[in-house]
This record gives structure tokens, C-alpha cells and sequence, in this order.
């Protein structure tokens, strides 16, 4: 067997606790080749003292050349996988596939492709470019729920011909490969194990601690309503909505917020995209989602089919789902991040929050130029407008929000609507029978 340490070898050892990666299909040869051992080394072992799965293409045997060999220790792997219930992280580093192989090496795709399909839904799956990843490995790589990548190390390409035509945008941009390992690692630390597990921890931080919120918007909103600051942010490139993953009084969120110093927290294409994935991954896994809105709207970039995507992904999801309007909330900026007509369980709005169907400035521009007199200046108006159709109190009496909160408080009373809200993945309750009146 081989003895020597490869550089796929080096990185499970980065990846997994000391001493706890146990490899499968170690004697397994390349296909046609009685003196190479396969390009991809697959295994389980503990990650922060949790059960995982990986495989990793090894650039040093034949530069992780994929085949019908390696496509069946990849196949034994995903069995395990399921079966167990526990995530795998795929390391792609591969120069592409065995070509001598012909249709073997193109079926092997094909049931790599299966296995990640599957999969999918049933244990969370994280890709790593810790290398090159082109042509069928990027396109199966795409079908992994989150990935990461490696600044100045990861090639993603799907043809050779055209390096420049990559749509793919990876959850997590790393500066080095310690820094994406150590990312992956928080991953699988923080995440269910799989769609029936819990990912609520103690976190040690007060549930009824008072926040002060004003001026906070995005990520340091965020960080100041999670437990302990802890913040894993995905997707950062795109800063107009900010998606990432927190603790609230010890449940495991989804976080979608607006960042109003971003073009006023619109949302565009990109955002929309984004928030709907991490939407659809939270329900996939039980994951509850907290909305935090501070938007004035669409804007010019959105397009229908993405904004489409978005108000699906909270209309179909079923896990529990709460929002809270911290500031503005213009037009769709209201309807589509999370409203209680798309589905949220519990909508909240910060005392001074302004709900309206268009901006103050255009309300009064479009309906009341005729109230602006010597005596009564514009801003008059607007503020008049604000107070009589556009406040947090008029959503709440018509039952568009829940309750209207002080910033101090704003975090308990998240964290008490999860708590409320955390067996809803379970579902109604199932009874025997009704009580006959005797």
C-alpha cells in the first residue's frame, strides 16, 4: 500500500480531528493499472467531534484523474453517507477525467452525478476548489449545497476553450487553504447532520440581552442580534442582501438581511438569487429563517425571474420562519423579504419602521403636491403621510404585522418566536382520537 504522504492525504488531515480519518477503498487501483493506486481517496472520520464523510481528488496520483474506479469508492462513500446520516465534503483538485477509459469514464460522471442528486436533501454536501475543477467535475460540484473557495489556487472552468464563462459564485471566498478548511470545518460544526437532526446548541449567551440596533444595518445588525456576535456569512460579494447562517438563543438560523447602506438595501438580481438558495437550503434541513428588512425596494438590476425565485423560496418553505422590519420596507422590499402573506409565522416591526408601498418623498409627490402651501412645507407632508399610512402601527392593525418592539428588546423577542416556533418541523401533532362529550 502506498506510504508516502500526497497532497490529498495532507488535506484530509486538515480537514478531519487528529487521528480520526479511517479510509475506504485504500487498495483500490486505477482502472487498467496494477501499480497506481486511484486518484481519489474517500473516508470518514469526526469534524469537531462530528460524524462526516469526504472524498479528495489527490493531484499527486496521475493529478486526480477521475474514473470508473474512483466513481465506485465515491459510490460506497454516499452509501455510508446516507445511511448514517451524515454530511460528505467533496475536495475537487482533478487535471479532468482518464480519456483512455472512453464511455466508462463518461458513465462514471454520470453515477458521480447520481450520487450527489440522491443525496441532495438528505445530508448537507460542501464542495472545496482546492485546485482545478473544470468541465463534469464543476457541473457536479454546482449540485453540492454550499461550497468554498481558494483565492488564487481554485481554476473553475467548463470548457478549455472558454476559462472566462463561469456564472458559479462560491458560498464562502477564502484567502488560503487553511482559512477554507477551517471554514469548511465550521460548516459541518454548525449545520443538522442531516434533514432529521437538530443544530440548536447551548450558546451561552443571554436570550433577553438588550441590543441597541439604531444605525446598524446587514451584517453588523446581525452580529449584534446573534448569540456571541458569531456570524458565518455566505455569499458575501453581493453586499445588498446579506445571507449567512447565526444562533439565536441556541437555534440554528438561516439569516436573510437587507443592508441599507448598500443602494438603500434593494434588492437585485444577485440578491434575490442568493437569498432563495440559502431559503431553500434552510428547508431542505429544518433550518429556521430569520428576515431582518431594511429595504426601500427593487432595484434597478432585479429581474422578474429572480425576484420569482425568491417569493417561491418563502412560499414553499414550511420550516419556521420569522421576520422582523428594523427600517424601511418599500414596495417589494416589504412583500417579498419574508412577509407574513408569504408565509412568515411571526412578523415584527421596530418601533419608528416605515411599511409603505412606495417612498414618503414619492407618496407625496404622486399624491398630495396640492397640500404643500407657505405654511405647510413639504417635509410636513411627508411626515404627516408616514404617521397616517406609512407607520409600523397601520401594518399592525391590519394584521400585517405581529407586534412592534423597541430595539432592546428586539432580540428576546426573536429568540422567544424561534424557541415558539422550534418543533414546527415536526408538524401537527398526531392524536389517537378526539374527546366524545359523554
Amino acid at each position: 500500500m502506498e506510504k508516502n504522504l500526497t497532497v490529498g492525504k495532507e488535506k484530509i488531515s486538515t480537514l478531519f480531528d487528529a487521528g480520526s480519518f479511517v479510509e475506504i477503498g485504500a487498495y483500490v487501483k486505477r482502472s487498467g493499472d496494477i501499480d497506481a493506486y486511484d486518484g481519489v481517496i474517500c473516508g470518514y472520520g469526526s469534524i469537531s467531534g462530528k460524524l462526516a464523510f469526504a472524498f479528495v481528488q489527490d493531484s499527486d496520483r496521475s493529478k486526480g484523474a477521475f474514473d470508473e474506479a474512483g466513481a465506485r469508492k465515491i459510490e460506497m462513500l454516499y452509501e455510508m453517507a446516507i445511511k448514517n446520516g451524515a454530511p460528505v465534503v467533496g475536495v475537487f483538485d482533478s487535471a479532468g477525467a482518464v480519456v483512455a477509459d472512453g464511455s466508462a469514464t463518461l458513465s462514471a460522471y454520470g453515477r458521480f452525478i447520481a450520487c450527489v442528486a440522491k443525496a441532495s436533501g438528505i445530508v448537507p454536501q460542501i464542495a472545496v476548489y482546492d485546485g482545478i475543477c473544470t468541465g463534469m467535475a464543476l457541473t457536479v460540484s454546482n449540485m453540492f449545497d454550499l461550497s468554498v473557495n481558494v483565492a488564487g489556487k481554485s481554476q473553475l472552468y467548463l470548457t478549455a476553450t472558454n476559462k472566462e464563462n463561469n456564472c458559479f459564485a462560491p458560498s464562502i471566498e477564502a484567502e488560503s487553504e487553511s482559512e477554507a478548511y477551517a471554514a469548511v470545518r465550521n460548516l459541518v460544526e454548525i449545520l443538522p447532520q442531516n434533514n432529521k437532526d437538530d443544530a440548536s446548541v447551548m450558546s451561552g449567551d443571554d436570550a433577553a440581552r438588550a441590543v441597541a440596533v439604531a444605525g446598524l444595518t446587514g451584517a453588523e445588525l446581525v452580529k449584534a442580534l446573534c448569540d456571541n456576535g458569531a456570524f458565518t456569512e455566505i455569499n458575501a460579494k453581493e453586499s445588498g442582501i446579506v445571507t449567512g447562517f447565526a444562533f439565536f438563543g441556541g437555534t440554528l438560523c438561516g439569516v436573510v438581511a437587507s443592508n441599507n447602506a448598500c443602494d438603500a438595501g434593494k434588492i437585485g438580481g444577485i440578491g434575490a438569487k442568493k437569498a432563495a438558495d440559502l431559503i431553500s437550503f434552510c428547508d431542505r434541513f429544518g433550518i429556521s429563517v430569520l428576515t431582518l428588512v431594511d429595504s426601500e425596494g427593487l432595484c434597478d438590476c432585479a429581474c422578474g425571474k429572480c425576484t420569482a425565485m425568491l417569493a417561491g423560496a418563502y412560499a414553499n418553505a414550511t420550516c419556521a420562519k420569522v421576520t422582523a422590519v428594523v427600517g424601511k420596507a418599500y414596495g417589494a422590499g416589504f412583500t417579498l423579504l419574508g412577509s407574513k402573506a408569504l408565509g412568515a409565522d411571526i412578523e415584527l416591526a421596530l418601533e419608528g419602521s416605515v411599511i409603505s408601498v412606495m417612498s414618503p418623498e414619492s407618496a407625496v409627490a404622486f399624491l398630495l403636491n396640492d397640500e404643500i402651501t407657505q405654511d405647510k412645507s413639504r417635509e410636513d407632508v411627508e411626515a404627516e403621510w408616514c404617521e397616517k399610512y406609512a407607520s409600523a402601527v397601520c401594518a399592525a392593525e391590519k394584521g400585517d404585522v405581529d407586534d412592534i418592539v423597541d430595539e432592546a428588546t428586539l432580540r428576546a423577542r426573536i429568540c422567544s418566536a424561534l424557541y415558539m416556533l422550534s418543533v414546527k418541523a415536526d408538524g401537527t401533532p398526531e392524536r389517537k382520537y378526539a374527546r366524545t362529550p359523554v
